[in-house]
């Protein structure tokens, strides 16, 4: 019976529905995609379309798609689920999950339906007209109804005593399901519901599988067995014995007789059933993380597959056989994988200057090279040892380096030498690595005093390793031939950070005694140190603007200019130790995390915490892309190495400071969570939550000058008007066309200017002050026959009638170069109203102290091309509104020279400080 908690919901196709408040993006960096991360220790599932095979792996709360037959990604979830995934399975365009107490239906990636099943599923079969899923004990049957394409319709449920541990639909048994449990197999018909057969074993069970044949399952056990058994007829055909416990059963269905057994050991065993013998054991996964989780031969195929919860997902193929003897079978031939860290990361750096690949350890001992661009390029490096001078290979144990604490790269001599050194856990050399050949170098960078390897660094030019040891000890070696060079020997305890400039001029040091070194790497001279409150325990240079920032043990994050050696910025937050700490590439920002599961980025020129991002995870390492795109972040108990857009790149960022409230809660997604590279470009959001805008007003305070807000050319083309117009003079006249028609014979300018005088028409401005038509309506600005005035005549006389020029002021501040320097030069020199009523609108706009720079401009034409008129003039009113000017200009002027020397003398004391 169907339960109240069991519904179906239909998802529209392709539409996003928000419920409740909007959830906030980060300010600055935007989740994008996670690398290193292939599938969890859930079974995958293999879909078929056609004659092509699809592949579907779960990583946790999204599942990832790819096609078999190159193991490419196609298609990923729109988004995170609810909950972990449970189960996986695929037929044909639709991929079935179970996360929760759910089950989705998606096409491509996409939800298309999902029902509700109360206590959830952790095994899916589809067939026919029916999805069957099962928990522990209850196996729910869905069915399609009319017009749907998928099993969404509740049918039926029936409960078993023991735990199910597999379910299989037989080829020709119509409406018929076999279910293992721990104890033993039933037989269902789901139809009817009825229990049509049962039985029990000996064996505690783990899987089942139908064979090719009719009639046969294959059964593993706890113990290794796998038992062939005949369903129809009730009875065990074959027993064969392995050495550890089975998780998986694939039958060969290409011709020959081969079964494939998975084990939690990590083997995968195959047997020829024709002979019944074993023919081939081969390692796959690692048995400490659980070995196999499922092998599965492709159909019709001699590939299988196989994945792991060592995060890996792989396939071998059988290639055909060499000689006619049926008895010889060559063993599966590695074919391809995709994979990555079984283990959360520890230590990783960008290896190259285009940000294309990432070096990374891990606590799972293994050193991979990623790529950003294509999941085909990424590669585990070789530990293999080198051979010695004398042809051999180093002895001993053959496990693993330890696991990476500390990594540096610098690719100047990248495919000469080794261009990576790394620290190890609990060692006391540094190892070199070569990222061209991507495997481990010939040498071992042993500290000078016998400590275990803290930190490391190398050098710009890419000669020289540093190797700084848990007893204070700095050791420079060659990394060309693996030599000692030099010594240092200033800390008391472990070096926790070393650096180099750019020049390989000056060496930084920093350990947990608090103490911050400085020398002179060429001539190796000791230059200094700073002593600070608390013990440092990481260190970040950037080389372009030598600063350095040190993490302290009192949660401060300070930056230092290693040029001064004096502290320039103290940045205070993190309520918990400091994790990581990473430079922009410009060298404005630091972005730092801790403990407190918070990344915040601070802006150095400020001093301000300008973002905050409450992560679900503790981040443990961070870093910037070369060129500053991408934020890169691991984090704890996340196998995956975690991408951010820099949405700073597309958008001017406020410096304002963020308080902790504000910070935005991020859950990290496994893969892409909808996002895309260019979701910084293309959002629309106004950043309210976050900054106050600030619209800059045209005047900060009435008693300070203001400059026009226009362009800086405009002034110095009203200055310059008359050369710039002598340089544009054309050198001679327009020649006539010879054959010219006869409607252009005529002069157009003589006839536009009368045309355009007789109409009576007056230049139009528009809204950014540009004229919008030629000259011809410059000369129809002024009055002609005393039958019209110009706009700039009319102003002058209304706002004189008001004694208020503002709107005069207004408009001739929007007027191109060409019309102001027009109607100044073209002013009545024989009324001088006109000139009286400019000067006052002049004085009064200087008064206000805004637009000082143009009316100085306009005040220096008006004199240049007016001045013999005013000196001999006998009009007092004009004398009067000249008195007036030069009277505004004597108030603020007769200080103004010690003001200029005040501020200068201020700026000089502030920079020297």
């Amino acid at each position: 019976m169907l339960t109240a908690s069991m519904t179906t919901t239909e998802v529209v196709k392709r539409r996003k529905v928000s419920v409740g408040k909007k959830a906030v993006k980060p300010r600055l960096f935007s989740p994008f995609r996670t690398i290193g991360q292939t599938t969890t220790g859930l079974p995958f599932a293999v879909g078929t379309l056609g004659s092509t095979f699809y592949i579907a792996t779960s990583v946790g709360r999204s599942f990832q798609i790819f096609d078999a037959n190159t193991l490419h990604l196609l298609f990923v979830t729109q988004g995170e689920l609810s909950s972990e995934i449970t189960a996986l399975a695929a037929h044909y365009h639709y991929v079935y999950a179970a996360y929760g107490e759910e089950i989705g239906i998606f096409k491509r990636g996409r939800l298309e339906h999902s029902m509700t099943v109360e206590g959830g599923v952790k095994r899916l079969l589809v067939f026919g007209d029916y999805l069957i899923g099962s928990n522990n004990k209850t196996v729910f049957v869905f069915k399609k109804s009319a017009g749907m394409k998928v099993a969404t319709e509740f049918y039926t449920k029936f409960g078993l005593e023991d735990d199910i541990v597999g379910i299989v639909h037989p080829p020709t048994y119509l409406n018929k399901i076999v279910v293992l449990t721990a104890t033993g197999l039933s037989i269902y018909n789901i139809h009817s519901g009825k229990l049509l057969y049962s039985t029990s074993f000996s064996y505690t069970m783990t899987a089942i599988e139908c064979a090719p044949v009719l009639d046969i399952v294959a059964l593993g056990t706890t113990t290794g067995e796998v038992i062939l058994y005949n369903i129809k007829k009730g009875k065990t055909l074959r027993t064969m014995t392995t050495k550890s416990s089975v998780t998986s059963i694939s039958f060969r269905t290409d011709g020959p007789a081969h079964l494939c057994i998975g084990h939690t050991s990590g083997d995968l065993t195959f047997f020829d059933l024709d002979r019944n013998a074993r023919i081939h054991v081969l390692n796959a996964h690692r048995e400490t993380h659980g070995g196999v989780s499922k092998a599965q031969f492709l159909n019709g195929q001699p590939i299988i597959v196989t994945n792991g919860g060592d995060n890996h997902l792989k396939e071998f193929v059988f290639d055909p056989p060499l000689s006619s003897n049926a008895a010889v079978v060559a063993p599966p031939r590695y074919l391809r994988s995709r994979g990555g860290h079984a283990a959360p990361v520890t230590s990783f750096e960008f290896a190259d200057d285009d940000g294309h690949y990432i070096l990374s350890g891990s606590r799972d001992k293994s050193v991979w090279k990623f790529s950003l661009r294509k999941d085909a390029q990424s590669q585990e490096m070789s530990q293999r040892a080198h051979k010695r001078t004398d042809g051999k290979r180093e002895g001993g144990i053959k496990d693993k380096f330890p696991e990476v604490i500390g990594m540096a790269v610098e690719n100047t001599r990248v495919g000469e030498w080794e261009n990576v050194v790394t620290a190890h856990e609990g060692e006391n050399v540094a190892r070199t690595w070569d990222s061209h050949s991507r495997r481990v170098g010939r040498h071992k960078l042993a500290t000078i005093d016998g400590g275990v390897v803290k930190s490391v660094a190398a050098s710009p030019c890419g000669n020289f390793a540093l190797v700084g040891s848990s007893n204070g000890g700095i050791g420079v070696h060659n990394l060309q031939s693996g030599q000692l060079r030099k010594k240092y020997n200033l800390h008391k305890k472990a070096v926790t950070g070393l650096a180099l400039d750019g020049m390989n001029r000056k060496m930084v040091s920093c350990g947990l005694d608090g103490v911050v070194g400085f020398y002179d790497f060429s001539q190796s001279k000791y230059l200094g140190k700073l002593v600070l409150d608390a013990p440092i325990t990481s260190m970040v240079y950037h080389r372009s603007s030598d600063l350095f920032a040190l993490a302290l043990d009192d949660l401060s994050v300070v930056v230092v200019d290693a040029v001064t050696h004096k502290v320039v910025r103290v940045f205070w937050g993190h309520s918990n130790r400091i994790t990581a700490m990473a430079f922009s590439p410009d060298g404005r920002w630091i972005v730092t995390a801790a403990l407190d599961s918070t990344i915040r980025t601070w802006d150095i020129p400020t001093g301000l915490c300008i973002d905050g991002i409450r992560v679900s995870h503790v981040a443990t390492n961070i870093k910037f892309s070369p060129v500053g795109d991408f934020l890169a972040t691991t984090h704890v108990a996340r196998i995956g190495i975690s991408l951010w857009t820099n949405r700073a790149q597309f958008r001017p960022v406020s410096t304002r400071n963020v308080e902790e409230d504000e910070f935005t809660d991020v859950s990290l997604s496994m893969i892409s969570d909808d996002v895309t590279l260019l979701d910084g470009a293309f959002d629309e959001e106004v950043e309210e939550e976050y900054t106050n805008h600030y619209e800059s007003v045209d005047q900060i305070d009435n008693s300070l000058l203001t400059l026009s807000l226009g362009p800086r050319s405009k002034f110095q083309t009203l200055l310059n008007i008359d050369t710039i117009k002598q340089r544009n003079k054309p050198k001679e006249a327009p020649k006539k066309p010879k054959n010219a028609p006869f409607f252009l014979q005529l002069s157009g300018a003589q006839i536009g200017d009368e045309a355009s005088v007789r109409e009576g028409k007056t230049a139009i401005l528009s809204k950014n002050g540009d004229d919008q038509d030629d000259e011809t309506k410059l000369h129809a600005m002024k009055p002609v026959n005393g039958t019209f005035e110009s706009e700039f005549t009319r102003l002058l006389r209304v706002c004189s009638g008001k004694s208020d020029y503002a709107e005069f002021v207004k408009y001739f501040t929007l007027a191109s170069p060409a019309v102001t320097d027009l109607e100044i030069k073209t002013m009545s020199s024989v009324d001088l109203t006109e000139m009286k009523y400019f000067v006052e609108a002049l004085t009064q706009g200087f008064k206000s102290n805004t637009d000082v720079d143009l009316i100085e401009a306009w005040m220096t034409i008006f004199l240049k091309n007016h001045g013999d008129v005013i000196h001999g003039t006998d009009d007092e009113e004009l004398k009067v509104a000249l008195d007036l000017w030069f009277e505004a200009h004597k108030e603020k002027t007769d200080n103004f020279d010690d003001l200029v020397k005040y501020c200068s003398g201020v700026i000089s004391l502030l920079t020297t400080v």
